[in-house]
C-alpha cells in the first residue's frame, strides 16, 4: 500500500469512527442523507432482496444510487424474482456480481453440495470473494443490519470501519425493530420477498435456509443445526 493510500484508508477510518458517534441517534433517511452528501457515487448499497428497505431508503438520499446483489447461484426464484422487480421500479441501479465459478464449476473442484460439508467455504466462494470484487469501486456501504436480528447483532453500530474491506460500513436500520421494518414497507409499499409470508424470517441460500418455528429469532432459520449464524459478510 502507498503513503497516500495509507493516508486516504486513515481519513476514512477516522470518518467512520467519528461518524459513528455522532449519527448514532440521528434517522435512517439522515444517515443516508449523510452517506450521500460524503461519497457520492463512491456509496453503495448491499442487497440479499429480503426487502428493498434500505434500497427505496438510500434512493430518496441519492435517485440512481448502486445497489449491489451478490448471485449465489443458490437464490430461491422468489429472491431473484425480487431483484428483477426492485430493478424495474426503483429509482436504483442494481449490480449483480457472480462467484468466479459457476455451481457446476465448484461442484467439479470441491465435490457437490459443498455448503453442507463446509458451508463456511461455501459462504467464502460464493459470497465473502464476491463482495470484495463488488465493492472495489466504492469507498462506502450500506447493509440492512438490524440489532434486533440476533444476538450476534446485538451491537451494529450506524456507522464503522470496515478493516476487512478498508471501507465505511453503514448500517442506517441497525436501530430499527422488525415493527419499525414492516411500518415502513406498508407506509411506502416497498417491495418484500414473497418468502416472507410463508414462514421465513431471514431469506438466504435456499440449501442452507428453513422456515423459523414460532420463538425463535430472525436468524434461527439459516444454517439451523449447523452452529454457524452469519455468512462472513459481517463479521
Amino acid at each position: 500500500m502507498t503513503t497516500a493510500q495509507e493516508e486516504d484508508t486513515r481519513r476514512l477510518r477516522d470518518l467512520a469512527e467519528r461518524a459513528g458517534r455522532e449519527l448514532e441517534e440521528a434517522s435512517a433517511p439522515e444517515i443516508l442523507q449523510w452517506a450521500a452528501r460524503t461519497f457520492g457515487r463512491r456509496f453503495c448499497v448491499t442487497s440479499s432482496m429480503e426487502d428493498a428497505v434500505v434500497a427505496h431508503l438510500a434512493s430518496r438520499a441519492m435517485p440512481g444510487v448502486d445497489v449491489v446483489f451478490l448471485d449465489t447461484g443458490y437464490h430461491f426464484e422468489e429472491t431473484i424474482g425480487t431483484r428483477d422487480a426492485v430493478e424495474a421500479v426503483m429509482d436504483v441501479n442494481v449490480l449483480t456480481v457472480t462467484p468466479a465459478r459457476t455451481v457446476a464449476e465448484q461442484d467439479a473442484e470441491h465435490g457437490p453440495a459443498l455448503h453442507d460439508r463446509d458451508p463456511d467455504l461455501c459462504c467464502f466462494l460464493r459470497k465473502v470473494e464476491p463482495l470484495e470484487r463488488g465493492l472495489r469501486d466504492f469507498d462506502a456501504w450500506a447493509t440492512g443490519l438490524r440489532r434486533d436480528e440476533s444476538p450476534s447483532r446485538a451491537d451494529t453500530p450506524v456507522v464503522a470501519w470496515d478493516d476487512k474491506r478498508r471501507k465505511v460500513k453503514i448500517s442506517p436500520i441497525a436501530r430499527w425493530t422488525q415493527d419499525d421494518v414492516d411500518a415502513y414497507v406498508t407506509e411506502h409499499g416497498v417491495l418484500t420477498n414473497p418468502l416472507l409470508t410463508d414462514g421465513y424470517a431471514s431469506i438466504g441460500c435456499a440449501p442452507c435456509t428453513r422456515r423459523v418455528l414460532e420463538g425463535e429469532d430472525a436468524r434461527a432459520g439459516r444454517w439451523a443445526g449447523r452452529g454457524k449464524t452469519e455468512c462472513g459478510l459481517h463479521g
